[in-house]
């Protein structure tokens, strides 16, 4: 092969290799600003349920309000775990990016039990006011009250479905670029429920007792 071969043959497989690099930096910019746009319709969703709350808090139908149905210890203790779950989820962040996988799995699987531990709070509190006849139906504010908690404790809930697939894959291939990526998109998500929480605890909560 002639050395104007060679140099052709070069040439056109780093063309490649760039178009390639540029195809790959391409589609995560991509991602992520789809993950932006699907948080911002998130906040969209929750804003909405926040103000029909807020129409609503005084419509409760001569019932129970807030301050006789809810223990203000028992949801600190939920927020609690929620502002520990986002701290675990940050050190398991900065451990995976410096090559630590072991103790990254690890924040990662202290964060999962967090967040568990957390919907099992929530689920618990939910069956006890329903067993006190607290339930969506008997006010306009208690409606509002379920709709509101029970989103974002669904949102949890798909979060722990979506961290325990990425336990799974960075089990099995390691931290590759694809899975940096959804773990990146996994954190902007879980810290984004923290602070819509830190609004929940608030606006629904710690103002009955204020």
């Amino acid at each position: 092969m002639s050395a104007l071969q060679m140099t052709q043959g070069h040439a056109a497989h780093g063309g490649h290799d760039s178009h390639s690099s540029h195809d790959s930096h391409g589609g995560e910019a991509r991602t992520t600003m789809g993950f932006w746009i699907y948080l911002m319709s998130d906040c969209l969703i929750f804003a909405v349920l926040f103000a029909t709350f807020g129409v609503l808090a005084g419509a409760t139908a001569n019932g129970p309000t807030g301050r006789g149905l809810f223990e203000l210890e028992f949801v600190l203790g939920e927020t609690m775990l929620l502002l520990l779950s986002s701290f675990t989820f940050g050190l398991a962040t900065l451990s995976l990016n410096a090559g630590k996988l072991r103790h990254g799995t690890g924040w990662l699987l202290a964060t999962f039990v967090l967040g568990a531990a957390f919907v099992g709070m929530e689920v618990y509190e939910f069956a006890e006011l329903i067993h006190r006849g607290a339930v969506p139906q008997a006010s306009a504010y208690l409606s509002a009250y379920f709709t509101l908690v029970g989103t974002h404790g669904l949102h949890v809930s798909f979060g722990l479905l979506w961290l325990a697939v990425m336990l799974h894959q960075i089990h099995h291939f390691g931290l590759t670029p694809v899975t940096r990526r959804r773990l990146a998109c996994l954190s902007l998500f879980w810290h984004f429920l923290d602070l819509v929480w830190i609004c929940v605890f608030t606006f629904i909560y710690l103002r009955e007792f204020t």
